[in-house]
């Protein structure tokens, strides 16, 4: 049975932020990137809040760490808030997801409504059920999935985005494209998740770069921003793949960038998929609808031109195009090698891979991205 859920309300638009002016009386707890306290954009958030109780929690690190989600939570049976709004980028979201999640176990009140306002335009988490956090212990991610963690309304709007730094656009931008690519060949893929993957292959692979050298450019910016949400709706649905379980592990070992390690891995996981003739077929159709080839070209000529599309961006946007070159010397990946293909294999985002990979086919992939 196909089905596509979409709980979040979702708002976009310079004008967007003026439903948090529905919010009156309410006690709030605020969860945001930690350089936002004081900046105008965070200014410009509150000024919709007045005539509530508002605390902010701005202890938000990169790969949320289970110790800092565990301050917040404090601060959260504290406040025991009736709204919870999230804002920054996909760190921001997923802690305060998982504040939430916590929050609510141990107070046994639920929160009336979560809302998510994201700040860069990568993640989508502002409309999934998954929060990634980091056992810095162990030195594993793992993620938090219930549905219950979707927020109630996403707000995207496209001046707090500019702020980003192009590395940021850059990454956030191709982690786009890796959930948009993953969850078009993902196992629970249906049609309408399809719609949604190839809107975002189409609007990220014409217009990230511009947007990355033009980041003021408002009607950019939304575009990309609501390309973002769009694959997030896709594979909240439809669900991701090796991609996604490679990276969360390279994240977690040698803190490389989830939107670079995605980013760096894709023309490989893209071949490694396209072996299989329907996944073949799919990635060769979005190539035509997003105007990467024409439909003239063969299924397999089609998915070369998707390899060389994410090089040829990657270079665009100077991002680092394989392991050494990010600082990390192949020799010690090669150590940790059987560390990073079994954890690999035991992340959420794996069992959605069109393909079971052997552990030599994951090798294989990492192996191409090291030096």
């Amino acid at each position: 049975m196909d089905e596509l859920i979409i709980p979040t309300k979702i708002y976009s638009g310079e004008d967007s932020l003026n439903v948090l002016s529905s919010f009156r009386n309410m006690d709030i707890l605020m969860v945001c990137d930690s350089f936002l306290p004081g900046t105008d954009n965070l200014k410009k958030i509150e000024a919709h809040l007045k005539g509530n109780s508002v605390e902010i929690f701005s202890d938000v690190k990169p790969d949320p760490p289970l110790d800092n989600i565990m301050k917040g939570v404090d601060v959260f049976i504290a406040k025991k808030p009736d709204v919870v709004i999230a804002i920054g980028g996909g760190s921001a979201i997923d802690t305060a997801k998982a504040i939430r999640f916590f929050g609510e176990k141990l107070t046994n009140k639920e929160v009336a409504c979560f809302v998510a306002i994201p700040t860069t335009s990568g993640t989508g988490s502002e409309v999934t059920n998954t929060s990634v956090i980091s056992d810095t212990k162990n030195g594993v991610k793992f993620p938090l999935i219930r549905a219950h963690l979707i927020p109630d309304i996403a707000i995207l709007e496209p001046t707090l985005v500019m702020s980003a730094p192009a590395s940021v656009t850059a990454f956030s931008g191709l982690d786009v494209l890796t959930h948009a690519l993953e969850a078009l060949v993902s196992k629970d893929a249906n049609l309408f998740t399809d719609a949604l993957a190839e809107k975002a292959i189409q609007v990220i692979t014409n217009q990230l770069v511009d947007t990355y050298k033009d980041g003021h450019n408002v009607e950019l910016r939304k575009a990309v921003h609501e390309a973002s949400c769009s694959a997030g709706l896709a594979f909240n649905t439809a669900g991701l793949g090796i991609c996604h379980s490679i990276a969360h592990q390279l994240g977690a070992k040698f803190h490389v960038p989830h939107g670079l390690a995605n980013a760096m891995l894709l023309p490989y996981v893209v071949e490694f998929n396209a072996q299989d003739p329907d996944v073949c077929r799919k990635y060769a159709e979005a190539a035509t609808k997003a105007g990467i080839g024409p439909s003239t070209l063969s299924d397999k000529l089609l998915v070369k031109r998707i390899q060389k599309k994410i090089f040829s961006m990657m270079r665009d946007m100077k991002c680092p195009m394989t392991l050494k070159e990010f600082g990390i010397n192949p020799s010690d990946v090669q150590k940790e090698m059987d560390w990073l293909v079994s954890h690999a294999k035991a992340d959420g985002t794996y069992p959605g891979n069109p393909i079971e990979p052997t552990d030599e086919d994951l090798k294989q992939i990492i192996k191409k991205v090291m030096a």
